[in-house]
């Protein structure tokens, strides 16, 4: 996802665009007098209004999807009916409000009170901590944070902690003088300094070392940094963004990160959900990245088959946004007409009646077999709770569930479940010697 650039405000009409698009083909007329560096600056113009017109495009798009699926999907339960118009009216807001990923985010409670906070804290220039699983958009977030804020006219330097050595670590961040080690063959400035009076967003902040943590802290401390190799302190003046996909509270417990740095980066601290704590964005990321993908391939959208997209909408992503773009990216380069289950990677694909889809010499599902799957999935499910509440009993959960012993037995053994995994282990008589122990295991 590309993050929403301000200039493009929600007051851009197609006929202020078409207007804009006329005046350029009056201009272009003239190209034969015009010198190429004019030309090419015409070009860029052109390409720019291509952006705001698919940009407005898609926002439309979206916002006209996620209205018809509130008005469509009505709650029975007062309370619940509620909560849904009070979270798509903050979502409206954000979006009227232009501080958003394109449009692409649905109302998700916990992702909405996430926007509405960095929403504020934008402005400001208090450090921002940014915590999520991998592939959440915690970069995209720093970025709108910067582009809101009045730092957005500056640079916004990234540092990805976890890749610099910790022997080089110092430098990049830093800067180093002409000498001060083998390499330094120029003066050069670090990250800092090139941000000055802009943005530094440290990406994996939770995989510093100690020492540079120390480091990292004395430079919010004082707003001062020291080159490798030089006396000379330069004052810098830099907004801190740090993201982590680690409990940096826990590091902090187990001395692994230090307290004092932990509470300077998060004096606002946001939480990006998980994908599959949000579902109802899953709909509108599908049909965002299949546009992006036809784009960039230079392909027409791909369309999806009825039971990839039930897939996609029930799939967990453990790779969060980042694994659905990559997915829809491979399959819009592999499909002809219409994408298929056939088309995602071996390790996700799912199991149909215990065989592969590559397996079956017709991999296309009747709605019979995809009923039979989903029972079969559901009942092995149930089975592996129930054992579990009763310890792995058969008996007890034959009596509990009024099913006869011989064909709980028979469902078990289909499903391949053993009562004994279930079972809670005695625990060991220390005072018991080891070969008595062996022994009585053995005529047991």
């Amino acid at each position: 996802m590309r993050r929403f650039e301000p200039k493009r405000t929600a007051t851009t009409t197609y006929g202020g665009l078409i207007e804009k698009i006329e005046v350029l083909r009056s201009t272009l007329r003239l190209t034969s007098r015009l010198e190429r560096a004019e030309i090419q600056k015409l070009l860029k113009q052109c390409n720019a209004l291509r952006d705001e017109v698919m940009l407005l495009s898609r926002k439309e798009r979206f916002t006209q999807a996620a209205a018809t699926r509130n008005l469509t999907d009505v709650e029975s339960d007062s309370m619940k009916s509620s909560v849904r118009v009070s979270a798509a009216q903050r979502r409206q807001a954000l979006i009227d409000r232009s501080f958003m990923f394109e449009g692409v985010f649905g109302e998700s409670p916990k992702l909405l009170e996430t926007l509405e906070i960095a929403e504020k804290a934008a402005p400001t220039d208090l450090p921002v901590l940014i915590d999520g699983e991998s592939g959440t958009g915690k970069e995209l977030l720093a970025k709108v944070i910067h582009a809101n804020g009045s730092r957005a006219n500056k640079p916004l330097i990234s540092v990805n902690c976890g890749a610099i050595p910790e022997n080089l670590l110092e430098s990049e961040l830093f800067g180093h003088k002409k000498g001060s080690f083998t390499g330094a063959t120029n003066d050069r400035k670090g990250k800092f300094e090139s941000a000055h009076k802009g943005t530094v967003f440290l990406d994996e902040v939770g995989e510093l070392p100690l020492l540079g943590q120390v480091k990292l802290l004395r430079v919010l401390q004082s707003n001062e940094i020291q080159r490798v190799g030089s006396d000379e302190t330069i004052e810098v003046d830099t907004r801190i963004v740090a993201a982590t996909n680690r409990n940096l509270l826990e590091m902090v417990r187990e001395g692994r990160f230090r307290e004092d740095l932990y509470y300077r980066l998060s004096i606002i601290h946001v939480t990006l959900p998980a994908l599959r704590e949000r579902r109802d964005e899953i709909p509108l990321l599908i049909d965002f990245f299949c546009d992006e993908a036809a784009e960039k391939l230079q392909r027409s959208p791909l369309e999806l088959s009825s039971r990839l997209r039930t897939f996609l909408l029930g799939y967990d992503y453990p790779g969060n946004i980042r694994e659905l773009r990559n997915l829809i990216f491979r399959m819009s380069c592999l499909a002809a007409d219409i994408a298929d289950l056939e088309q995602l990677p071996e390790t996700i694909r799912p199991i149909i009646n215990g065989l592969k889809l590559t397996d079956r010499p017709n991999t296309r599902l009747t709605l019979v077999e995809a009923k039979k799957a989903a029972s079969d999935q559901a009942e092995k499910f149930f089975l592996e709770q129930a054992l579990k509440e009763v310890k792995g009993k058969v008996s007890e959960l034959a009596n509990k569930t009024g099913m006869n012993r011989s064909h709980l037995q028979t469902l078990l053994k289909k499903h391949g479940i053993r009562s004994k995994d279930f079972k809670v282990k005695p625990a060991l008589n220390i005072n018991t010697p080891t070969s008595t122990h062996a022994h009585r295991e053995g005529s047991s």
